[in-house]
């Protein structure tokens, strides 16, 4: 195994992947490109393992024509982007029926594999999924959080440093990419997302869908920028472009495979008393979704209202992140009644166990901002273990039983 010293960053998604390695074939990391992937994964190349990259395009010519012959002398091997050669996933699960040693293969994935059914169907069983997402605010700071395993023992506490105002509004406009995150200068930063944008629109799309109006997906995502945090509407949203409502699924789901958005589904307890069926509509990114808004630090200063989508993208991302790292399933909802009262963020584990999230971009926090997560808690009884208001604040509030107004540094301490 090689010497783990994760440059710049420390992920804590690659404990995952170590463990997988040794019980499991294949073990596949998949997140949207720049994010880190191929960084982490040469880690694990040593003199057992070798690199290879289907970026490489005569590499990737290769694979695609002969993908047994390809395969058929790797004893064990990292394939970066892999998505580029699909087919070479059946030489592969051929190549591990034959021998099924754990940690054969570490792939890497830029689209969501287990949305492309080929690929799903080829490895079921002899893969394992670690999802790698732009970095944490965590793990930025390097230092690995215990907020969830707190929030389901209903025990929130105040963090030790608190990020505020300014700074928090930096952390926000910044994002996780890599790039950015080294990058000073907003203005660069801003550069750098409109050509990572354009980039993969240009050439990854190509690689999972066949999309007829390519020219339509930057004017999609950039309509759909103004709809994070939000519910999906998917007949307005193709109403503003001149495309169908059909069509407009189709496009979201291959710009969710790209890890660009996700849809949020309502949480229920009973999938007949569903209170609502639209999802919500989120930016992985808050950098990334500010770049397409034209959000700066000046506008925010300006009007603080353009702060509360981006806020809520930030704090989401931080969840799903920090539940990838996890090996217990936890699963990401939002909450919203007939009265139209909603809670950002609902997270469920295995048990029906959950927790409420509220995000405020306000220095304040009052009873009725717990509104909607009290009618959560009154959904849940007795497996309603916390509700959380997280605000621009460094004070720690009882409102309740379970109930807390917190710091939104609190989510990665």
């Amino acid at each position: 195994m090689a010497n783990l010293s994760f440059t710049l960053f420390q992920r804590f998604s690659a404990e995952r992947i170590i463990t997988a390695l040794k019980d499991t074939p294949v073990v596949t990391v998949i997140g949207p490109r720049q994010c880190g992937k191929t960084t982490l994964v040469r880690e694990f190349v040593d003199s057992g393992r070798v690199y290879i990259s289907l970026d490489d395009e005569t590499v990737l010519d290769a694979a695609r024509n002969d993908p047994s012959g390809f395969v058929r002398n790797l004893d064990q091997a990292v394939i970066d982007e892999v998505q580029r050669a699909p087919n070479i996933l059946r030489a592969i699960k051929n190549a591990v029926d034959k021998d099924r040693r754990p940690g054969r293969f570490l792939l890497t994935g830029s689209a969501d594999l287990l949305m492309l059914p080929t690929i799903s169907e080829s490895l079921a069983g002899r893969m394992e999924i670690v999802d790698l997402l732009p970095l944490s605010y965590a793990e930025i700071r390097g230092a690995k959080p215990a907020f969830l395993a707190r929030a389901f023992a209903g025990k929130i506490s105040r963090p030790a440093e608190v990020t505020l105002g300014q700074d928090l509004v930096h952390s926000v406009l910044v994002g996780g990419y890599p790039e950015m995150v080294k990058r000073k200068d907003p203005g660069r930063r801003q550069a750098w997302a409109h050509d990572y944008v354009k980039s993969i629109i240009q050439r990854d799309v190509r690689d999972i869908a066949e999309v007829e109006k390519l020219g339509q997906l930057p004017r999609l995502l950039r309509v759909l920028a103004h709809y994070s945090g939000q519910l999906t509407n998917f007949s307005e949203i193709g109403g503003q472009l001149g495309l169908d409502d059909k069509t407009i699924r189709r496009y979201l789901m291959v710009l969710e495979e790209l890890f660009l958005v996700r849809r949020l589904e309502p949480w229920f307890r009973n999938p007949l008393k569903r209170m609502v069926k639209s999802p919500k509509l989120h930016f992985l990114d808050s950098g990334l979704l500010a770049a397409l808004l034209g959000v700066t630090a000046k506008r925010i200063t300006k009007d603080r209202s353009v702060l509360g989508p981006l806020l809520e993208t930030f704090a989401f991302s931080e969840v799903l992140k920090q539940i990838s790292w996890l090996d217990r399933a936890l699963r990401m909802h939002h909450y919203r009644d007939r009265d139209q009262d909603e809670v950002d963020i609902v997270v469920e584990n295995d048990s029906g166990e959950v927790i409420g999230i509220e995000i405020k971009a306000s220095a304040t926090v009052n009873y009725g901002d717990f509104k909607g997560l009290r009618k959560l808690a009154q959904a849940c009884g007795k497996d309603f273990k916390s509700g959380v208001v997280l605000y621009d604040g460094e004070t720690l509030v009882p409102f309740g039983s379970h109930l807390f107004a917190a710091p939104l540094s609190c989510l990665w301490q």
